[in-house]
């Protein structure tokens, strides 16, 4: 079970206040959850004060923010206290803390103190990234003016350190970070370094084997030039710097031109007069215009072409229409579009919504028809071959080929980005298109250097490095193609915010029964708890941090649904025959889907694309669960009630209410994945991002 916020426990301590009369366990429950909120705060603050050791010049900011936490955190536990001097009596009952003003007081103060410390150690995070970011650009010098191999490796080997250091604070903060288009930049950034940093170490050694080879500098040079790319990518992106890539993604793309345009022309129903007919014109005219990029490319086929410029010209008819429709209703003073006005609206949406279509099989078709093509690989097979043999003018032919191919790839990535659909997915595209335009030439380079030196080893292995970065492209870019698609048919959106509005459902209807002690219940909550973080974890958030660990999380999971299916096996038991087929059948159900799962999660899998689809099969199966599940639980509840009923044993809504306040009291007070605000477990996740201080 995942901790529950401080922030929901608060709440009802606070809500409490508002019901005078409290029975002993009701006081010993909140009490339970003011000390609770205390000890939370206090290890908190344990760790800021830590942190501020360390870092002298915010030393005294984060004391003083963590002193205010910690005077918030025993507030609330005096104001709980049911010994305490704040508790008095009214009609023979205790009255837990009477004053709401100074909970709400000491709420506010703890939410303020707690966002203090965390903005200081969002700081510190910045000034660790921009630290290590230049401690890997000095090596980085160091090792481009290296002359002998000794000292190669001996800076390389500092170097790699550096750059581990490097990753774990990135990726701790690409973990941390809440905006999609800032996460799918920071992933572009390690991605290039990631790759970059072997492309390093084989083009430096044969630069330093061939230090005469120009083919070899040109090579290296290419390398160095990218990874401080990606090293200021970094930087931009932590200290919110405007950047290259960031004028990119802002025009709109043909997507988001449609997607504005019908909202404005679907808006004139409510806004008849708020919107010019100059302005939905002049949008249209930018689609339009931004359609040439795929009526005026080579690859565009010539249906595909003639189609989007029909498209183009039925867009500018129907608006048109809609335009004097739209003129002849603000004459009549018209409140709202008229019949004819509505019949235009409908129909210039819909051939936008055509046009949409159209670009998308445009760029989508020829995307997946070129990576089957080049599945082989036959053009690089060619380059090794022929570098190998040192035959200069073979490896120039095929240097053609390539360039040829790059070409179309980079053609193909820049139409993609129109149809993409999402900024990230923007981001990657421009990503894509970028990687090939770079590795391109450094693939010929580096075959020229292995033909003029064709006994080399070293040179050998360059070619082989640069080789398998243009062949993961392009497995990446059949991911990326798959991912765009999902976005256009609607299942990406769907997937994750399935599975979120199902574990709502289910807590919707654990909180339905009165017995929250139940071993149907606390299963159930238990698997709902896991579903959330595998939600989180299909929009990179949480504590999930890679497929490995989704994998994990799910097989729990898989686990925890057999162990309900006993406990529904156990209930079916004490209920008639009618009812007991309709629980068992259901039940058997559940029992094989949870089998699924588990032997789904328990497969063993190579490459990016096969785990990909493994992760989509572990989500659907989870979902599938859920849907169960959650057609289960009334009909378990109502049958549980008529159990109780018959023996004669059903408790008043008193004794009920008291056993949900007993039952929180020993599952703990902190228990609540849907929470968010100032809880510890939102603040075990700003913790992750600082253990390398901890560590200090």
């Amino acid at each position: 079970m995942e901790p529950k916020s401080d922030a929901l426990t608060i709440t009802t301590l606070i809500n409490h206040k508002d019901q005078l009369k409290k029975s002993q366990k009701t006081l010993r429950a909140l009490q339970s959850l003011g000390q609770a909120v205390s000890m939370a705060v206090d290890r908190f603050v344990t760790v800021g004060e830590a942190i501020s050791t360390e870092h002298l010049e915010l030393k005294e900011e984060m004391n003083l923010a963590c002193s205010e936490a910690r005077r918030a955190g025993d507030t609330i536990a005096r104001l709980t206290d049911v010994a305490g001097p704040e508790q008095v009596v009214l009609d023979g009952q205790d009255s837990v803390f009477s004053d709401k003003t100074g909970m709400v007081k000491a709420a506010r103060m703890l939410l303020s103190s707690v966002t203090k410390v965390l903005v200081l150690a969002d700081r510190i995070v910045i000034k660790q990234i921009i630290t290590s970011r230049n401690k890997v650009l000095i090596t980085l010098e160091q090792l481009e003016r290296v002359f002998t191999f000794q000292e190669f490796v001996q800076i390389f080997s500092q170097f790699g350190n550096e750059m581990v250091e490097f990753a774990h604070l990135t990726g701790d903060r690409q973990n941390d970070l809440k905006d999609e288009k800032k996460k799918a930049r920071m992933a572009v950034a390690r991605a290039v370094l990631e790759k970059c940093t072997m492309m390093l170490l084989t083009a430096s050694k044969t630069c330093l084997r061939h230090p005469d080879c120009e083919s070899a500098r040109i090579n290296k040079d290419a390398v160095f030039q990218r990874m401080r790319f990606a090293l200021e990518l970094v930087i931009q992106i932590v200290t919110d710097m405007r950047s290259s890539m960031d004028a990119e993604v802002l025009p709109i793309c043909v997507y988001s031109g449609i997607r504005e345009f019908k909202a404005k022309a679907e808006g004139l129903r409510e806004e008849l007069y708020c919107l010019s007919r100059e302005s939905l014109t002049a949008l249209l005219e930018r689609i339009v215009e931004q359609t040439e990029d795929f009526t005026d490319s080579a690859y565009t086929s010539h249906e595909h072409r003639e189609s989007i410029l029909q498209l183009c010209h039925q867009a500018r008819q129907e608006l048109g229409e809609l335009n004097a429709h739209w003129e002849y209703a603000q004459s009549l003073g018209a409140n709202e579009s008229t019949e004819e006005m509505e019949i235009s609206i409908l129909k210039t949406c819909h051939c936008v919504s055509q046009l949409r279509q159209e670009l998308h099989r445009a760029a989508v078709g020829p995307a997946a028809d070129l990576l089957k093509y080049h599945t082989e690989h036959t053009v690089l097979k060619a380059l090794k071959v022929c570098g190998g043999e040192g035959n200069l003018e073979s490896v120039d032919e095929y240097s053609c080929r390539l360039t040829e191919q790059k070409e179309q790839l980079v053609e193909t990535c820049r139409l993609l980005r129109h149809v993409s659909g999402t900024e990230p997915l923007e981001i990657t595209c421009i990503h894509a298109e970028e990687t090939f335009q770079v590795i391109g030439p450094q693939i010929i380079s580096a075959a020229q250097t292995l033909a003029l030196h064709p006994s080399s080893k070293i040179a050998r292995e360059n070619l082989e490095v640069f080789c398998e970065a243009w062949e993961s492209q392009l497995s990446d870019m059949a991911i990326l193609l798959r991912e765009i698609s999902d976005v256009f048919e609607g299942r990406r959106a769907r997937l994750g915010l399935e599975l979120r509005l199902l574990t709502s459902d289910l807590d919707s209807e654990t909180e339905k029964w009165d017995d929250h002690e139940h071993e149907i219940i606390r299963q159930t909550q238990s698997m709902s708890s896991m579903a959330y973080s595998m939600y989180l974890f299909t929009r990179g958030e949480g504590l999930l941090k890679t497929t490995l660990d989704l994998f994990h999380q799910a097989e729990v999971f898989s686990e925890e649904g057999f162990h309900l299916c006993s406990s529904l096996q156990a209930l079916s038991s004490q209920v008639g025959d009618e009812e007991k087929e309709m629980v068992i059948s259901e039940t058997e159900k559940l029992l094989t889907l949870c089998q699924q799962l588990q032997v789904s999660v328990k497969s063993m899998v190579q490459g990016k694309s096969a785990t990909f689809l493994k992760v989509q099969s572990s989500i659907q199966n989870t979902k599938g669960i859920l849907e169960l599940v959650v057609f289960l639980l009334p009909v378990c509840q109502r049958l549980a009630k008529k159990c109780l009923s018959e023996n004669s044993s059903l408790s008043s809504p008193q004794i009920w209410r008291e056993k949900l306040l007993s039952s929180t009291e020993k599952e703990g007070p902190l228990n609540n994945k849907n929470s968010s605000g100032f809880g510890v477990q939102s603040l075990k996740h700003h913790m992750n991002s600082l253990t390398f201080l901890e560590s200090k």
